[in-house]
């Protein structure tokens, strides 16, 4: 069995996550990164001078899409990406199998900027520009509307910019799930924490292999609320098989 996770790079989700995790038992855990950007995570919590020396390096639309999620984790007292370091520490301190399934990042970023066409690119940087001034209740706002109907936003998102549909979403789908089918032979159960957006092409493709899937959205786990009345960890689950 493959649970996924939805999750956002920018809200606090984990103590619904860690009281999941004690619900479900997994065998192993995975996370939507690469080696790399682990690493990076890291450097930044425990070095950040030398993140920000190191960052410079970086394409300018990954730099972007880092200032919006700072921009908005500050909102929510978090850091871009705890949801992850959570599952991690989790895997770690139960001695869990632990994977990273997402392709390298960077590599990707620098294609799709390669690839991209001129007026996409003008148009990109402009709707991430002003990403940088979103506020929460706005950012709340849109994200009702995009989990109402994530279908038409993704048809949006390819006619507006269909190279990072096509880099950004399509193909990290398929590489994400040629992980998760690999491990699934080796796993009997697995959870695997993923961008929200991520959720339904992974899904569509698993069930194309015939494989079972239980999955939490991230409007799910946003409503989970844990009572710690004794002091140790809630436990609950909400099941989505797609059929």
């Amino acid at each position: 069995m493959i649970t996924l996770i939805g999750t956002g790079h920018v809200f606090n989700l984990s103590p619904m996550l860690l009281s999941l995790f004690d619900e479900k038992q997994p065998d192993c855990l995975c996370v939507e990164l690469d080696i790399q950007r682990y690493q990076g995570i890291m450097i930044k919590r425990t070095n950040p001078e030398a993140y920000k020396n190191a960052s410079k390096q970086l394409p300018a639309i990954y730099k972007i899409l880092a200032r919006f999620q700072e921009n908005m984790a500050n909102e929510y007292g978090v850091q871009p990406g705890d949801e992850m370091m959570t599952t991690i520490d989790y895997a770690q301190t139960h001695q869990l199998p632990l994977e990273f399934i997402d392709m390298n990042t960077q590599h990707v970023f620098i294609t799709m900027w390669k690839t991209m066409p001129i007026r996409e690119k003008l148009k990109l940087f402009l709707s991430g520009f002003g990403g940088l001034f979103i506020n929460k209740k706005r950012l709340e706002h849109e994200l009702k509307n995009v989990q109402n109907d994530f279908d038409s936003y993704l048809q949006e998102i390819g006619k507006q910019f269909p190279t990072i549909k096509k880099t950004l979403i399509d193909e990290r789908n398929t590489y994400m799930t040629q992980r998760l089918l690999h491990l699934h032979t080796k796993h009997t159960n697995i959870i695997a924490i993923v961008g929200d957006g991520h959720i339904p092409g992974i899904i569509a493709l698993l069930k194309e292999n015939h494989i079972d899937v239980n999955v939490i959205r991230l409007q799910e786990l946003q409503q989970l609320r844990t009572q710690n009345t004794d002091g140790s960890s809630a436990h609950f689950s909400i099941g989505y098989k797609q059929t």
